[in-house]
């Protein structure tokens, strides 16, 4: 669920920090738990080129023990219900495979360790969303473009490989998702790249709004992608 407080790296550690005292205060020392944060969360983390999430995605270990946990931490600093959520789990980016690759965080309070997903499997994650409307494209560039300041560029070899380590295949990677991909690391020139993708995701979900005004209910997320196209051709012809 998104949020109207913003999650940065120095918040959602305080938020982490609370939510291990509360799940310790409630379960007791020995009762270990464990998070794995994805998508934005993840990328605040390991990444600079964002500096805030709206969302709070995560697989949630155990998820039941956690719930009143996460409810009170969010009650206590005014945030929605399901600040922090694995709805994620619904989505075709899941797979069980993340928890196999995920890298170790911190651990707070002795009993909440926090794991994060990182370089090319951050990268094959947002690849198999592919969302034109989203920051999963602007997302990719920014991690290609600090991967490569970093010393450690990602090649598609890198990047196929790991889709297929939580996918099976390279295939499930939707065909104009693999072009651009492709393309971006043909280029290279990642900084300027990052700020045209950033500023077409962000037309493309102004022109879904206005279109979900026009239309209410129309819109899913299987015909998103479908739609964008239709406006896009439309504003080129007028």
């Amino acid at each position: 669920m998104l949020s109207d407080v913003p999650f940065t790296k120095e918040n959602l550690d305080q938020y982490l920090k609370e939510l291990a005292k509360e799940f310790r205060k409630r379960n007791g020392k020995s009762m270990p738990a464990e998070i794995i944060l994805i998508g934005g969360a993840s990328i605040i983390i390991n990444y600079g080129f964002r500096e805030m999430t709206y969302d709070m995605d995560a697989l949630i270990n155990p998820a039941s023990s956690m719930k009143d946990a996460i409810n009170t931490v969010g009650d206590r600093n005014g945030l929605p219900t399901g600040w922090l959520n694995d709805d994620f789990r619904k989505t075709k980016s899941y797979t069980d495979k993340i928890i196999q690759f995920s890298k170790y965080y911190k651990t707070f309070y002795g009993v909440l360790d926090v794991r994060t997903v990182t370089g090319e499997y951050l990268v094959a994650m947002k690849l198999r969303a592919g969302r034109e409307y989203k920051y999963d494209r602007s997302d990719v560039i920014g991690i290609l473009w600090e991967q490569e300041k970093s010393g450690d560029p990602l090649t598609m070899e890198r990047i196929q490989s790991a889709v297929k380590d939580l996918y099976g295949t390279y295939d499930v990677i939707a065909h104009d998702v693999r072009t651009f991909i492709e393309k971006a690391i043909q280029d290279g020139n990642y900084e300027s790249m990052y700020t045209r993708v950033r500023e077409a995701e962000a037309e493309n979900k102004e022109n879904l709004l206005e279109y979900q005004e026009e239309k209410p209910g129309v819109i899913t997320g299987d015909n998103a992608g479908d739609i964008i196209a239709v406006l896009r051709r439309r504003k080129e012809k007028q």
